[in-house]
């Protein structure tokens, strides 16, 4: 029997131990970061090397990949929300993305790729925003105060997964080709879909609810098809009562709007942030491997992102964010956010001067790879300052009843981030991981940088925050 859901405040002491549960949760989400980012981290050099793609073929399937895998958690949860709850539609997508991995590791051609590419993008975008929530979901009143740990938990296991898989993955390739190197994730993401299904009996199971009739959508467009019965001085949404909602509904759906407006600017962000895992793993191709008597693989040299992003994390919000916050310099959501774009245009500004330097010293006299150092660590810099203070921002400023399309909306700035680097390598105006490539993105990030610097000092914060 599952448990049931509780619906008044408990009066039971406090708990300070993880439901049992938790355990096939976090356990499942190792297993599949291991699978999501090993069979990612070989995704470009696979499609060079084997399927002899062009680089600006890769880069553009690559980000159209990467870009779908967070267009689909909007079919998720809808899925989730309003027919099988999240065990169900986590399950079930779940093996959908097993499938994935069985095509890549079997259908080696083009065809194959892209078959297995979008069922893994159907599986992982679909479970994505209702692992986190399910988590969420088995702690009762009286154990409230274990979330954050629990959190802390599951990103960890997030970049445990990735770190390892990272490092695992490329050297597979190399040694037992790509059938075993996509076969492995396969068997992982099974696993994780094993364990899962584990944890059935004991999961509190929240059931799919019917919607009220008045989310974001609702509002919008029955404001666009009421605009005949709006008032002189009312705004474009006020046309939405007519049609029987209320101001508290124009209100938050108008939150939402205006936290989508600037949300839009950071789409760029991601344009530059996810090609460490295409554009940077194709210049490190073509650097020099070994360091310390050691040999690398390309696609290995990413696995600096998580390490750091476990290092950095503390640091900032221990030590940075409260140091600037005493010398006056006050660390809201917004400056962090449009310091962390700047810090992204710097990394590929690095990147573009590595790039330059390399052109400079032909095949002869390669760069060694360890010189991606230090772009890594100003663009997990970046992430940290960025990501994580987005995510946040986005739950603060919406009321409850808009939180996920706030969080959909968030989602939808790494899929249009996606597309910008996929169109912008597949009309080639500069050849993928040129110097002129990665400059044009640091001045891009640039300009949107001063987008959002502008559109933040209008932006007014407010503050949903559950009571």
């Amino acid at each position: 029997m599952s448990q049931t859901i509780a619906t008044t405040a408990s009066l039971e002491a406090v708990d300070n131990k993880f439901p049992s549960q938790i355990k096939y949760i976090v356990g499942n989400e190792a297993c599949e970061r291991y699978s999501y980012y090993g069979m990612k981290s070989i995704l470009v050099v696979f499609m060079i090397q084997v399927l002899l793609f062009q680089e600006s073929q890769a880069t553009f399937t690559y980000h159209i990949f990467s870009s779908l895998c967070y267009f689909f958690p909007l079919l998720g949860a809808f899925i989730s929300d309003r027919i099988w709850g999240k065990y169900k539609t986590i399950l079930y997508l779940s093996l959908v993305y097993c499938m994935g991995h069985l095509v890549l590791s079997v259908w080696e051609n083009e065809m194959g790729l892209y078959f297995g590419l979008g069922l893994i993008a159907l599986g992982s975008g679909g479970i994505k925003p209702c692992v986190s929530a399910h988590v969420g979901d088995q702690f009762k009143a009286n154990q409230q105060h274990l979330l954050k740990k629990v959190y802390e938990l599951f990103y960890f296991m997030i970049n445990f997964g990735s770190f390892f898989s990272t490092l695992v993955t490329p050297w597979t390739l190399k040694h037992y080709g790509p059938s075993v190197a996509f076969g492995i994730p396969g068997v992982l993401m099974l696993i994780a879909t094993f364990v899962f299904w584990m944890g059935r009996t004991e999961f509190v199971h929240v059931p799919p609810t019917k919607s009220d009739g008045h989310g974001f959508f609702a509002v919008l467009f029955a404001a666009m098809g009421n605009q005949k019965t709006r008032k002189t001085g009312e705004s474009f949404l006020d046309a939405a009562k007519a049609a029987g909602h209320t101001q508290e509904h124009v209100d938050a759906t108008k939150a939402v709007l205006d936290i989508a407006k600037l949300f839009a600017a950071i789409s760029v962000f991601w344009a530059l942030f996810d090609q460490h895992g295409s554009s940077w793993v194709i210049q490190a191709m073509n650097m020099n491997l070994e360091f310390m008597g050691m040999q690398f693989e390309a696609s290995q040299i990413s696995a600096w992102n998580p390490i750091m992003v476990m290092g950095l994390i503390p640091l900032f919000s221990m030590g940075f964010y409260p140091l600037l916050d005493k010398m006056g310099f006050k660390t809201t959501p917004i400056r962090r956010i449009t310091w962390g774009m700047f810090v992204a245009a710097a990394a590929f500004g690095i990147v573009a001067l590595i790039q330059m330097a390399m052109d400079a010293g032909g095949a002869e006299n390669k760069i060694n790879v360890m010189w991606q150092f230090f772009p890594y660590l100003v663009m997990t810099m970046a992430e940290v300052m960025v990501s994580i203070t987005g995510l946040e921002f986005a739950y603060t400023q919406a009321p409850r009843a808009m939180k996920s399309s706030v969080m959909s909306i968030w989602l939808l700035t790494v899929f249009f981030g996606n597309l910008i680097t996929a169109y912008v390598s597949k009309i080639n105006f500069f050849p993928t991981a040129s110097t002129g490539y990665f400059f044009f993105f640091a001045a891009l990030m640039g300009i949107f940088a001063l987008i959002f610097w502008y559109m933040g000092l209008q932006y007014k914060t407010k503050n949903y925050m559950e009571k």
